[in-house]
């Protein structure tokens, strides 16, 4: 099949939905499968144009795909409106290109959100291919709802304006794909039949992330280079650091939990919000701020941690699944996480470690000492992460689930007019 990609994040960026677009369009190339994307340069989450890249026009070729970069407008400091403009200048940069590809043909076309200001060219493609062609919406979050929840956009008028737009684009769409099941369960709630829903959740390498125990965790790599003993015991946060993920809560509970000095905490990532925890957390001797880590470590540094670190912030429930999660799960660590009882992060996390009301520091702080206290509960609840990636969340189950529901689409193509 000739298939299309079309959305703002794409390798290499390291983290969210970058990574996920380019490991899934690497593996559809691998298969045989025709692949090109049209994306930006890399940008996230850093919030400016990575070294080596420029903001400009440019193609590239590598693993058996043609990736056409777009030039975009990238706040330094987003906030509602900027990132307004920051996703409407790559619809327009990316229009003419995208529209390009009607010589070409696709089979498919497949816009990774967020990027509503992408979906009518989406939409106008596929009406021009002269073919049928499957429009695919893939919902990684839900960024009108995340933004307008966060504070990030607000006005009753302007968000009744954003929903009735975003009902409208995804029912134009002939498969509308999320990456948990409380998140497709919304898009009922926005006018999207289930018949035109399907789950397709994110996946992890399990083979390129496997548990450390016993002498494995003492040699690991990153405990090795910054000194940390045995029985020290590493709390690891990773990832973006922008307002969704609540990490003023996690400065408190550090500063909750500092007068126990077998603590480490290793916080790593990059965004909006990484300097205010740096603030927050200043003269902590056990506090070590990191960037991103590169990924060809991720095993180690995953590995490193004895409890992971996942706040959220209450918005954010159900409107987005954080990414690092299943990493975490593959690595057989336990996680405090803080999330809405019945969300989807809650049932996870729930089961992998505990989950705990979001901004709530002193509950977060009390399930990290509980975990703290006792290594047979930490190694219980790490088996049990690790069986739920194995048994859920596995690259190659999850990809290949995508590419029949793909191909059982093309072959009918009852729904390629999106009704």
């Amino acid at each position: 099949m000739r298939i299309l990609f079309y959305g703002l994040n794409y390798y290499p960026e390291p983290v969210g939905i970058g990574k996920y677009t380019g490991e899934w369009s690497c593996w559809l190339a691998s298969r045989g499968h025709q692949v090109r994307v049209i994306t930006a340069p890399p940008y996230f989450p850093q919030w400016r144009v990575q070294p080596g890249h420029r903001n400009a026009y440019a193609t590239e070729q590598h693993d058996g795909l043609f990736v056409q970069r777009c030039p975009l407008w990238v706040p330094r400091q987003p906030s509602g409106l900027t990132r307004l403009l920051h996703l409407a200048s790559f619809a327009l940069s990316s229009l003419v290109p995208l529209l390009a590809q009607r010589s070409w043909r696709p089979d498919v076309v497949i816009t990774v959100a967020p990027a509503f200001f992408c979906a009518p060219g989406a939409l106008l493609l596929r009406r021009v291919v002269g073919r049928p062609c499957i429009s695919w919406m893939h919902i990684q979050d839900f960024e009108l709802d995340a933004a307008f929840e966060l504070g990030l956009l607000k006005g009753r008028w302007l968000r009744s304006i954003a929903e009735g737009w975003e009902r409208r684009t995804l029912q134009g769409f002939s498969v509308v794909s999320s990456i948990s099941t409380a998140m497709v369960q919304k898009l009922d709630t926005k006018g999207v039949p289930d018949s035109r829903t399907q789950l397709l959740p994110n996946w992890v390498d399990l083979k390129a992330i496997q548990p450390q125990r016993g002498a494995a965790r003492s040699a690991n790599s990153y405990r090795q280079e910054f000194g940390i003993s045995p029985d020290q015991i590493v709390l690891l946060y990773s990832g973006s650091m922008n307002k969704k993920q609540g990490l003023e809560m996690l400065a408190e509970v550090i500063q909750r939990l500092s007068d126990q000095p077998n603590l480490v905490w290793l916080l790593a990532g990059e965004g909006p919000t990484k300097a205010e925890l740096i603030q927050a957390t200043a003269g902590l001797p056990q506090v070590r701020h990191l960037p991103l880590q590169p990924a060809e470590r991720m095993d180690d540094w995953l590995n490193a941690a004895d409890i992971h670190l996942l706040p959220q912030k209450a918005g954010a429930a159900d409107l987005v699944l954080p990414s690092k999660l299943l990493g975490i799960l593959a690595s057989g660590r336990p996680l405090v996480a803080s999330s809405p009882e019945g969300s989807e992060l809650a049932l996870l996390a729930g089961q992998a470690g505990r989950c705990v009301p979001p901004g709530d520091a002193a509950a977060f702080a009390d399930a990290l000492q509980e975990l703290i206290e006792s290594a047979v509960l930490r190694a219980q609840c790490g088996r049990l992460a690790r069986q739920l990636a194995e048994e859920h969340f596995g690259q190659d189950s999850v990809l290949q689930r995508f590419e029949q529901q793909l191909l059982d689409e093309h072959r009918s193509g009852t729904r390629a007019d999106g009704r």
